[in-house]
């Protein structure tokens, strides 16, 4: 069937397309926000408008069949073009007003932002800022932020990206913990109250083994997924502690672990290539990645 020439519902397409990469009916409900009946007698019109069946039902769920196949690579087509159209349509606003959603990691919405934010707001009062503090990678392409601020450059060819610059982080203690260890400190500490993380604390235990730290399970006194919890836990002597080095170095309560071992990478400003056609994003991701810039450039002297 050459489905160029089929006229179907946009919804009912959508409806496909979301069960399609979901793999169920409950999941693609949940994920669009509609009850799975109406959903399924979605997908079900889609199937008598074009007189096949796009999915095969049995014991492990839902198939799709060789058309529901052929059909996908044109509705998934379809989305990515409602997706841009919708970019491309927020893209013509050229106040520098209105609201802008920044993603950062909780650290960098915490402590490096806010005045940053105060003096954005000064030079361009009418922007008002939704900051988003996240540890995990916000979908730019989804909306979920128009300009985030990542340790990694992004690899999708719609997104743009400027490298402010390059962060140092290195472990931090209060001095009643550091009287606990050996002294002088062996170059490879494998024992000490650490504090971890509870759902990548194996990545975390590499990056250490790698700086020649190596520990294990028990090593580890608390955890936690946030940063600035991390943080507080470290302060309150709890453990031994990460952060970067020029908000380290500025707390009077705790003092460097290690010498020499640094953990670090690059920072990126990125923002999809089609919000970047909107003066009021564009403003503001220049106005960032100047500020960043200093920043960074602060740190590293």
């Amino acid at each position: 069937m050459n489905w160029q020439s089929v006229k179907f519902d946009w919804n009912r397409a959508r409806a496909f397309l979301v069960t399609a990469e979901e793999g169920s009916l409950s999941a693609a409900a949940k994920a669009l926000g509609v009850s799975q009946p109406t959903l399924g007698r979605q997908v079900a019109a889609l199937e008598e408008e074009l007189s096949t069946a796009l999915f095969e039902r049995g014991g492990r769920g839902l198939e799709l069949t060789q058309a529901g196949l052929d059909l996908l690579a044109y509705v998934r087509a379809m989305g990515e073009a409602a997706s841009s159209l919708s970019l491309a349509a927020t893209g013509r606003a050229t106040s520098i007003e209105g609201e802008i959603a920044i993603s950062a990691s909780e650290i960098t919405a915490a402590y490096i932002l806010p005045p940053i934010i105060q003096r954005l707001r000064l030079q361009y009062p009418g922007v008002r800022v939704n900051l988003v503090a996240s540890n995990e990678a916000s979908d730019l392409r989804r909306r979920a932020a128009d300009i985030a601020i990542r340790n990694f450059r992004p690899t999708e060819p719609d997104l743009i990206a400027r490298k402010v610059g390059a962060f140092l982080a290195t472990h931090y203690a209060r001095p009643e913990i550091l009287a606990t260890l050996p002294s002088p400190l062996p170059e490879n500490l494998y024992e000490g109250p650490f504090i971890g993380f509870l759902s990548n604390n194996a990545a975390y235990m590499g990056a250490l083994a790698q700086r020649g730290i190596k520990l294990q399970d028990e090593h580890f006194v608390a955890r936690t997924d946030s940063h600035l919890v991390h943080w507080q836990m470290t302060r309150a002597g709890i453990g031994i502690g990460m952060m970067p080095v020029e908000l380290g170095d500025a707390e009077p309560d705790v003092e460097r672990v290690f010498e020499g071992k640094f953990f670090g990478g690059d920072v990126w400003l990125v923002s999809h290539r089609e919000l970047r056609m909107n003066l009021r994003v564009r403003t503001v991701f220049d106005f960032l990645a100047a500020e960043l810039s200093t920043y960074f450039s602060r740190s590293e002297s």
